[in-house]
């Protein structure tokens, strides 16, 4: 039994995470089945089904955060593999590149992408002046521009847990390996990749669930022709506004969320097994 002290302790975190967090979420939740003439109704999630657009702006949402995601699984991996055959000093300097777009605004490292990736941009300047394009090329305003954005934003969230977990790979594994005669390739895709396997589907996860609900990024290099939920919701709250039915959308986005990471969670259980 928990001591009076540690109680009186833990208390008061447990109400400031019940007013805070949970509280919002439950009156966020209660609010999907209640009509506008009073007591409970179903009608907001029959609408999800009977006006496709909703479905169509969820599908968007899930297609466009798996791209950005397996996006940052080809590029994180890679760097975070490199990062770990550097020397200790250079390592730190690798980590501080990584973690310096933590320091820079989000809203100006999407505006960024604008200077970079716009019909006048460092890009599209570059490629007119090879001769290797006649017109700019559109990277911005539409999904593509919407999955670099994303990308850019949320790979250190991959990088870093997935960069500490292959230093803790132990090198006499590796070496043991390479003394029982496996090449290179062998070693790294029987030995180092399943220990790393673990990590990688956490950091992918994450990364996943945090392009379910991005806004800025999609609203500034969507230009409002990329429609993902947190736009919807946008729309439905401060514009129409229909409270009841942006909460109905965004306990199908929870539910889904939740059935993605229990997904995730049974996969990892037999991975250990």
């Amino acid at each position: 039994m928990p001591s009076r002290t540690a109680v009186g302790f833990i208390a008061p975190l447990l109400l400031l995470m019940i007013v805070v967090f949970d509280a919002p979420i439950l009156y966020m939740l209660a609010l999907g089945f209640w009509s506008k003439q009073g007591g409970f109704t179903t009608e907001h999630y029959g609408n999800l089904l009977e006006a496709t657009v909703y479905l169509k702006v969820l599908a968007s949402t899930l297609r466009i955060s798996l791209i950005a995601t397996i996006a940052n699984v080809l590029i994180g991996y890679p760097l975070a593999y490199w990062m770990r055959s550097l020397s200790p000093r250079a390592q730190l300097v690798a980590i501080a590149l990584v973690i310096t777009p933590f320091w820079v605004s989000i809203l100006v490292r999407t505006y960024a992408w604008i200077v970079v990736l716009g019909n006048g941009g460092i890009v599209n300047s570059a490629l007119i002046n090879l001769g290797l394009i006649d017109e700019p090329v559109r990277f911005l305003y539409n999904e593509l521009g919407v999955t670099i954005g994303m990308a850019n934003v949320l790979l250190p969230f991959l990088v870093l847990p997935l960069f500490a977990a292959m230093l803790r790979i132990d090198n006499r594994v590796l070496q043991a390996a390479a003394s029982l005669g496996a090449p290179a390739r062998t070693i790294f895709w029987k030995v180092f990749f399943p220990l790393t396997i673990p990590a990688l589907s956490a950091g992918a996860l994450l990364v996943f669930i945090l392009s379910l609900g991005f806004y800025v990024t999609p609203a500034i290099l969507g230009g409002n022709r990329v429609s993902m939920v947190s736009n919807l919701l946008d729309k439905l709250i401060n514009e129409i506004p229909r409270w009841e039915q942006a909460s109905a959308i965004s306990t199908l986005l929870l539910i889904v969320a939740l059935a993605i990471f229990a997904a995730y969670r049974h996969f990892d259980r037999r991975v250990q097994s």
